[in-house]
């Protein structure tokens, strides 16, 4: 009798955990934090990179609201006015600073703009660094990507946000605190066919990100990587990346993307996922059972290359049983 209550006790409770994993769009210990730790996000000095549109624009507005005082930037100034008219919060849009800001211009260019963030809001200076800015995925596999291409994305997405952390750093290490938050991917946490070198530039930042934060957790510097899996973000048009594509392609709002990176921030985890499946699944097959994960990827890696070229769908787990898209 006892053996029969706790098989169906054990089966209850495998139903309920797949059932929970099957709709989740995080990892565990992000889903279960629930709510933003608003105290830590209110009258708090936030820069966010790329700003001005996507995961950015959106980031702007909910810690706006949340009562941050933000610095945003981009390279395109006329989009970053677009946006603090379009905040609202304690302290938007009348206290929201505009810096513009190309990761590409070297260092002394870099030093300046840290050194015009330091100085904003009395000189305060800046309690959460948000490198959201990306280079755009350039869509080729490991061997055709050209060299253009691979210094384009390195420039952008580890080149810029590791110099100016190097030039941040030191003011908050003065100060005793300070936390970076990365825009990563899951293409930095699992193999992308199709996007090898985005998903190198990823890898990289991870790897400095968490280098960072066991080296200068002591001295009050936290890092928390986030690693989202696809996020529909809007076009000019207003429809979404995954509408144009159809419906197939299940994608994380971008709106649900900057809400639980803003959860995970202000909760001061070292790292969140953030996807709907099968792309959650594959994070953590690789992450816990790499020879699983690997294999998974290798079967499916050619096919997902073909669907990316044809305009299919590439999150798909019909990619697994023949399917090239949908």
């Amino acid at each position: 009798m006892l053996t029969l209550l706790l098989s169906s006790l054990f089966l209850s409770f495998f139903i309920g955990f797949s059932l929970r994993f099957l709709k989740a769009d995080g990892d565990f210990t992000l889903l279960s934090k629930n709510h933003v730790k608003r105290e830590e996000i209110e009258d708090k000095v936030i820069w966010i990179t790329g700003s001005s549109r996507g995961i950015g624009e959106v980031l702007a507005k909910q810690l706006a609201n949340l009562g941050a005082k933000l610095i945003i930037s981009a390279r395109n100034e006329a989009e970053l006015q677009r946006v603090k008219k379009q905040l609202t919060g304690k302290h938007a849009p009348h206290d929201v600073m505009i810096l513009p800001l190309d990761l590409t211009l070297g260092e002394d260019y870099l030093r300046e703009a840290v050194e015009k963030a330091e100085s904003f809001f009395g000189g305060s200076g800046v309690d959460y660094m948000f490198h959201n800015a990306a280079f755009e995925r350039p869509k080729t596999t490991a061997l055709d990507v050209t060299e253009d291409s691979l210094k384009a994305t390195f420039d952008v997405n580890v080149m810029g946000p590791l110099s100016l952390t190097r030039l941040l750093a030191p003011y908050m290490l003065k100060r005793g605190r300070g936390h970076f938050v990365v825009m990563s991917s899951a293409a930095g946490k699992v193999p992308a066919p199709g996007q090898a070198v985005y998903s190198a530039s990823k890898f990289a930042v991870n790897g400095y990100f968490h280098t960072l934060r066991s080296e200068l957790c002591r001295k009050g510097i936290k890092v928390t990587i986030v690693c989202p899996g696809p996020v529909a973000t809007s076009t000019s048009s207003g429809a979404s990346i995954s509408e144009q594509k159809g419906s197939a392609e299940k994608r994380v709002s971008s709106e649900r993307c900057a809400e639980l990176t803003i959860i995970a921030a202000s909760h001061g985890l070292k790292e969140a996922w953030i996807s709907n499946q099968p792309v959650l699944l594959v994070m953590y097959l690789v992450q816990y059972t790499p020879t699983v994960g690997y294999w998974l990827m290798d079967k499916i890696g050619a096919k997902r290359v073909e669907a990316a070229a044809q305009k299919g769908n590439t999150y798909s787990m019909g990619l697994l049983f023949g399917q090239k898209k949908e």
